[in-house]
């Protein structure tokens, strides 16, 4: 009994924790609770994330209010062709002086904080690109034969702009999959715009500040296993994946069709945190079928690769994902 006070305590301090949070994210950022939404999720299942949007829809923003918010450290990285990985990761400088001659000094890149924006990921060639590989998977950097772990909580950010390809680097599929969500960003509402105008042109500009700490951000992502997930529902998730890999019993011709290749076992891992999570920021007791249609997504926007037949038919990934869904109503 005493075990089930302690829990439902726990439970009562997280669902407080997620209120005061997105209170904090409102004061500064306008509309886009869904966005908002799909990046606490993310931020609890410790996932990086992939944001695509047009120039001037606050994706910078976004990302350093829920910096500050959850007193987290922030940095924010340019992506420029010129790139180096010494840029991000940090490098050996020779010192010379006090006292002890002349000796190598590791300088730590700004790899080496909590909340990591990558701004145009994409404008930066492979080689740079990979210099995230092992940070976003392994949490830790190699430099010089050293590897370093990188401070808890770590998280990565990185945009794209969907509408400028020239001199970008599409970022190859290996690493498209350790993003944990791809978001899409889409213009605010007419009203939304107003407040937004109203809100930022004037004499003063409301500023973000800490409501969390970084140790609450641990707590919030160690309760999200605790959430549980019904065999029912692990079937839908298991099943929806399996319907979007062509060779799968459980595909239709939509998918066969359509698909290329399918989202592999990360899906699966993925949309089960991922809505373990939304049922956490929701206060809901256990994951339901419903939340893990709203996670479906971001999850596997970037995992179904469509193929020649869609592409001359003007078939978008999300019509696939969307046509998946409805198929399992």
């Amino acid at each position: 009994m005493a075990t089930e006070r302690q829990g439902e305590a726990i439970w009562a301090r997280t669902r407080e924790q997620v209120a005061v949070l997105k209170k904090g994210i409102a004061t500064v950022i306008v509309g886009q609770d869904r966005i908002v939404e799909q990046m606490l999720i993310a931020l609890l299942c410790k996932g990086h994330c992939l944001i695509v949007g047009v120039p001037g829809l606050a994706k910078t923003l976004l990302v350093s209010v829920l910096g500050r918010t959850l007193g987290l450290t922030f940095r924010r990285i340019q992506f420029t062709p010129d790139l180096m990985p010494s840029d991000i990761l940090g490098s050996d400088i020779l010192q010379e002086g006090g006292g002890v001659g002349r000796r190598f000094e590791f300088i730590p890149g700004p790899i080496f904080a909590n909340l990591i924006l990558a701004d145009e990921i994409n404008r930066t060639p492979p080689k740079t690109q990979s210099a995230l590989l092992e940070a976003m998977q392994e949490k830790q950097v190699t430099v010089a034969g050293r590897t370093m772990p990188l401070h808890e909580p770590f998280l990565v950010f990185a945009t794209q702009n969907p509408i400028e390809h020239e001199g970008t680097y599409p970022l190859p599929e290996a690493q498209l999959d350790r993003f944990f969500f791809n978001l899409v960003i889409d213009y605010p509402t007419p009203e939304e715009e107003r407040r937004i105008v109203l809100q930022t042109t004037g004499r003063k500009m409301t500023e973000a500040r800490p409501v969390l700490s970084a140790d609450d951000v641990l707590a919030l992502q160690d309760a999200v296993p605790e959430v549980p997930v019904p065999d029912h529902v692990l079937n839908f998730i298991l099943d929806l994946v399996a319907s979007t890999r062509p060779s799968s019993a459980q595909a239709g011709e939509h998918t066969k069709r359509y698909v290329a290749w399918g989202a592999g076992p990360r899906a699966s891992q993925n949309l089960t945190r991922a809505a373990r999570a939304l049922a956490l920021l929701r206060g809901s007791p256990a994951v339901s079928v419903e939340d893990v249609r709203e996670v479906a997504l971001p999850v596997l926007r970037h995992r179904v690769i469509p193929n020649y037949n869609a592409t001359g038919e003007g078939v978008t990934v999300e019509t696939i994902i969307d046509h998946v869904l409805r198929a399992r109503a």
